[in-house]
């Protein structure tokens, strides 16, 4: 009586179909669960529109927040490339703001005076505007806050001044965001 075989053709190719059809697989589910969109995602063309961007109106006790709110917006909305950016003409759309609050919360504290803030969250809120100038439709109308951290070594006042770039950049990109992305 003969013992029986096992295929040895088998067992040594059920190890190659795997190593075939394994990266077929994944390239499948890859290929189908993307729903990433090259360029502009609001249906219109790369800068078919215009945006002009009025200076912020600065309603806070903080100096300088309407030239660095203005200039990161300016230069997010060119980054962002989906509006061209009207500087000498009016715009199809305006954008204009109103900076409302500008705080600076205590987060942490030196390790041997709990008084002594060693860390802050500086924020910054602007209720912001935009019209569509051929329609007179209201785009957007709605409070956006911006949110930086600082580490506060020996002057608050220096530090803040140094974080106000990065404090205005993260307004901008939330405004721009909104501009972008709006679903009007």
């Amino acid at each position: 009586m003969r013992a029986p075989q096992l295929n040895a053709q088998t067992e040594s190719d059920s190890p190659r179909a795997f190593y075939f059809i394994l990266p077929i697989l994944v390239s499948i589910l890859l290929l189908s669960g993307c729903a990433y969109q090259l360029g502009p995602t609001n249906g219109f063309g790369a800068r078919e529109k215009s945006v002009q961007i009025n200076p912020f109106v600065n309603k806070t006790l903080e100096p300088r927040l309407t030239d660095a709110v203005t200039f990161q917006l300016h230069k997010e909305i060119q980054r962002d490339g989906t509006y061209q950016l009207a500087t000498h003409a009016d715009g199809d759309i305006l954008v204009t703001g109103v900076i409302t609050n500008y705080n600076r919360h205590a987060i942490s504290f030196q390790p041997s005076d709990n008084i002594t803030a060693h860390d802050y969250r500086l924020s910054i809120t602007a209720l912001v505007k935009a019209l569509d100038r051929s329609s007179g439709k209201t785009l957007l109308d709605q409070p956006v806050t911006g949110y930086t951290l600082i580490r506060v070594n020996t002057d608050l006042t220096s530090t803040e001044r140094q974080a106000l770039p990065l404090l205005a950049q993260d307004l901008a990109r939330n405004v721009t965001s909104l501009l972008v992305d709006g679903s009007w």
